[in-house]
């Protein structure tokens, strides 16, 4: 099942979506909440009528860096033994369609496109057997970096973590299982052209160990959303620029590069 989140006159709620065709596409609205026992109202909605918003709204975002060997390669870092975590804070994150708002103390920001695992239920110390019934579902993140700080200020808070720089969306796709999770691909183009090309399986470190990772030191509540790294094929966004993660089995997450002001 695919759910969003989202906002039609004013109201904010979750729907399932249903169709194949982008332009046939509703929404069947949730009573309740996703993260717990919920039915389908029946109340059905065009997807064109409504705007779209992150489809969670995380206490906390924990990402992963240098995940991917060939991404490490690419910007000279050696990769990591264990798994290397960094936050992103609940401020960060914005929806499909929201612009992505070019910092003001940054002369080069940069897409990741990144797989992201959504937290299902509180949980602490998960054994590695454990993991799916933590496991919510999946969608599309953009790990935007303001490398030239994250460079100069060596630690990642204003690099990684400013206002806008956490895209998710468009939906949580709740139907994969972790098998086909760990092996999907991952694409990201600018204005069209193709930047990114990957799959979950070039992890280093799979899903399943970043969720015992996390997990060994801190409680993940409901929503919670785990970045788990980025392919090879970083580079620099400008303002006016078009960005579009997809990830097979999920959807597509577009967003554009605006002046911040």
């Amino acid at each position: 099942m695919r759910i969003a989140r989202f906002s039609i006159d004013g109201n904010v709620a979750f729907g399932a979506v249903e169709g194949d065709r982008p332009d046939e596409l509703v929404l069947d609205i949730i009573k309740g909440i996703p993260f717990a026992d919920f039915e389908l109202s029946g109340t059905k909605v065009p997807l064109s009528k409504v705007r779209l918003l992150p489809p969670v709204l995380p206490n906390k975002v924990v990402a992963y860096g240098r995940n991917y060997a060939d991404h490490a390669k690419e910007l000279g870092n050696e990769v990591p033994d264990v798994p290397f975590a960094f936050f992103k804070p609940s401020t960060s994150v914005i929806g499909p369609g929201d612009d992505i708002q070019y910092p003001s103390f940054s002369a080069d920001v940069h897409h990741e496109a990144e797989l992201a695992v959504v937290i299902g239920r509180m949980c602490r110390e998960v054994p590695r057997e454990r993991v799916t019934d933590v496991i919510f579902g999946y969608t599309c993140a953009n790990d935007i970096t303001a490398r030239d700080v994250q460079k100069r200020e060596k630690q990642w808070a204003r690099a990684k973590g400013f206002d806008t720089s956490c895209p998710l969306g468009p939906w949580v796709e709740t139907g994969l299982d972790l098998e086909t999770a760990s092996d999907l691909t991952v694409q990201l183009t600018v204005n069209g052209e193709q930047r990114q090309l990957g799959r979950t399986s070039e992890m280093i470190h799979p899903i399943e160990d970043l969720i015992v990772n996390i997990s060994e030191a801190m409680t993940l509540l409901p929503g919670d959303v785990i970045l788990t790294g980025t392919p090879a094929g970083v580079g620099p966004l400008t303002v006016g620029d078009e960005v579009a993660v997809t990830i097979e089995g999920i959807g597509t997450l577009t967003n554009k590069v605006v002046k911040r002001g």
